[in-house]
């Protein structure tokens, strides 16, 4: 019998006497059924998918407001709660019936919050960052002063809206007692407010306007202290030991020295002293502050819960944004500074992941006096956030220290940090607040351009109260120390630029000089990174008010000269032609404007410092999605040339004419802005 042939042998035969396939053709054809298989199987399953979203999406839609909200506030509270359990009762030695009763005021809130805020919840919730682009523009305000009381404030948004502000930052409005205020900051009911400032309603019908009108309002959240006159110090002074325990209050004497061997004064002059000797009922009260204010101990779990659930409240008022006041201070330890201690950050990420849980979308602005690289702890980390914003102290002092020396390299350093810390971290950054301006600058670094501490301030209280060369400010001091030779400094932005002696004067050039300043201080302003905050009045020249030195409740505190009634008739000045505040309300506008069209102002750019080989001019650069800016600002009083060699071609952002950034002259006092695209 013939052997087969080598085809036959490979393939074989089968019964019938067919031939077989070769092995590698079976498994070709395996192969292919099998992709084939499995494409059918894929495409199965992404149609399973789609019909699943299709139907989770149809079951979301069908879902009502509140029934969407309570689903996501679950969902909130389960991601944190291991945490928010752990650390409460780390904090408070296993309080489980305290943290059961946080629970429960987390619940009620949450589930109390009316539709237009549960509507802003979801919105933020599918926009996180949502405040870290270069929209948002602030003002600070004090409602009194602005427009009588918060009706007359929501009556006048539009004046706010028309200048530029989405973000209302409103300074205290809760009741406290006349004469022993702090200019609000001593709170006698968090759930009040001040009489003649309104009510409640007014407060909830303003927040809805702003809301509507697409603008953000903030609120103060007194957390130190209360006033002397709270109803928890009252029955503390009345002899109840439950309230006591809610401040520290000591028999005699003996632990509160201990304290102040190791804790500093806040007021040395006007309130020396960290503790206050109570005649009525014997005891030694800590008042940090001033006396009339009580510290609160928050060691005791009932302040937490009881000023969390104040937190919660407002959140429900309709606040977005919550200025953490002396946040520093919350915890006390014997032996310590009673400042940044490690609790302190505790109880702030408590506090973030309650109002998240509650409220998401609702920030927290952390008042931190301390330069940028050490504020950062304040923003917690990635995985545990704290603050959502942290106030930029040291920019701002050191942009006026930067004005009085015409030297920028302090400023540089210093921007220089900021620079290198991450992107997502947000700074609100302002020229002037109500507060006073304090001199806690680098004098480590400016030892080496032999700048001492006690002569520089010296020399800067001089020159901003018009007693030094080049000076035409106007300024007065606050705290004086002569025996530390230390003092604070008082005055409007337009009064420290030279508009109020200009225009006292009568002569056009300072004033023209002037407004150029204040213009080129706004623009450094809105070319930072993060948040800008416009002290109310800023934006029409508004100048010192002198007439709190008549008034008995006030000469005492030289921080009343920036903090006077809001001047509607300049107001009305603005939109004439020519006068002091359209010159510097349209230039402000225009800052905005650009700052506002421009993404590579952005909190997200990139940022560098640019060497000018001139220490008269700041330089520095942003580029965001192909978008690059120069920035230059000339702090000297004479023209100046910045020496710069840059590549691309460039425009000027106010006038579009084409430009080389190369040896720049920019003039005394004056900036420009470069830029060009890729």
């Amino acid at each position: 019998m013939k052997s087969g042939s080598a085809s036959e042998k490979s393939a074989g035969k089968g019964k019938d006497g067919s031939v077989m396939p070769k092995t590698e053709t079976v498994r070709s054809k395996k192969k292919t059924l099998s992709k084939t298989l499995e494409k059918t199987v894929k495409k199965t399953r992404q149609k399973i998918d789609k019909t699943e979203e299709t139907r989770t999406a149809e079951k979301k839609d069908s879902l009502s407001l509140k029934e969407r909200a309570e689903i996501s506030y679950r969902n909130r509270l389960k991601k944190h709660y291991d945490e928010m359990k752990w650390l409460y009762h780390e904090l408070y030695h296993g309080a489980d019936e305290a943290f059961q009763y946080l629970l429960g005021l987390l619940e009620k809130y949450a589930l109390s919050r009316e539709e237009d805020l549960l509507l802003l919840d979801e919105e933020r919730m599918a926009k996180p960052n949502w405040y870290k682009n270069n929209e948002q523009i602030g003002t600070l305000l004090y409602v009194d002063h602005f427009a009588t009381n918060l009706q007359g404030v929501e009556k006048n948004l539009s004046y706010l809206k028309e200048s530029g502000f989405n973000y209302l930052q409103i300074m205290p409005i809760l009741e406290s007692p006349k004469g022993k205020s702090d200019g609000g900051y001593a709170v006698s009911d968090y759930r009040k407010v001040q009489p003649e400032l309104g009510s409640m309603e007014d407060l909830r019908s303003l927040s809805k306007a702003c809301h509507k009108d697409g603008m953000i309002i903030g609120l103060d959240f007194v957390m130190n202290h209360t006033s002397e006159e709270h109803e928890w110090a009252r029955r503390a002074r009345g002899g109840e030991k439950e309230f006591q325990d809610r401040f520290f209050v000591f028999d005699d004497w003996g632990i509160p020295n201990e304290f102040e061997k190791t804790v500093p004064q806040v007021f040395p002059e006007s309130a020396p002293g960290n503790f206050t000797y109570y005649d009525d009922m014997h005891k030694v009260v800590m008042t940090t502050f001033y006396p009339y204010q009580w510290d609160l101990n928050y060691a005791n779990f009932m302040v937490f819960n009881d000023m969390l659930e104040t937190a919660l409240y407002f959140c429900n008022q309709g606040t977005d944004v919550f200025r953490l006041d002396a946040v520093p201070y919350i915890w006390k330890r014997l032996g310590t500074n009673c400042r940044n201690l490690p609790e302190v950050h505790t109880l702030v990420r408590l506090f973030r992941m309650a109002i998240e849980i509650v409220a998401p979308g609702v920030l927290l602005l952390g008042e931190v006096v301390m330069e940028p690289t050490k504020v950062m702890p304040y923003f917690g980390t990635d995985e545990k956030p704290e603050c959502h914003l942290l106030y930029n102290v040291t920019t701002m002092a050191t942009t006026w220290h930067t004005l009085a020396t015409q030297d920028t390299r302090l400023l540089q350093h210093q921007l220089g940090q900021i620079f290198t810390l991450p992107k997502d971290k947000i700074f609100l950054n302002y020229l002037r607040c109500h507060d006073d301006i304090g001199w806690g600058l680098d004098y480590e670094f400016l030892a080496q351009f032999d700048m001492a501490e006690v002569p520089h301030k010296a020399f800067l209280n001089a020159y901003f109260r018009g007693f030094a060369d080049f000076s035409e400010a106007r300024g007065e001091l606050y705290n004086d120390d002569p025996l530390k030779g230390d003092a604070r400094l008082c005055g409007t932005t337009a009064s420290l630029c030279g508009i109020e002696a200009g225009v006292k004067e009568g002569n056009q050039e300072k004033i023209d000089a002037a407004i150029r300043l204040d213009l080129m201080l706004h623009a450094f302003l809105l070319s930072q990174s993060g948040i800008p905050v416009l002290y109310s009045g800023d934006e029409i020249a508004m100048e010192n008010d002198y007439s709190y030195h008549d008034d008995p409740l006030k000469r005492h505190d030289s921080r009343y000269l920036h903090r006077g009634k809001f001047p509607w008739d300049k107001a009305a000045k603005r939109k004439k032609k020519g006068t002091v505040e359209e010159k510097l309300y349209s230039g402000i506008l225009r800052l905005e404007a650009m700052r506002r069209k421009n993404k590579a102002f952005s909190a997200l750019a990139d940022t560098w410092i640019i060497d000018t080989k001139n220490i008269h001019v700041l330089a520095f650069g942003r580029y965001y999605e192909g978008e690059k800016i120069l920035c230059f600002y000339n702090f000297s009083v004479f023209e100046e040339i910045a020496y710069v060699s840059e590549v691309e071609d460039y425009v000027n952002v106010f006038t579009n004419e084409g430009m080389k950034a190369r040896d720049l002259r920019i003039p005394s006092h004056d900036f420009l802005w470069l830029k060009t695209s890729f």
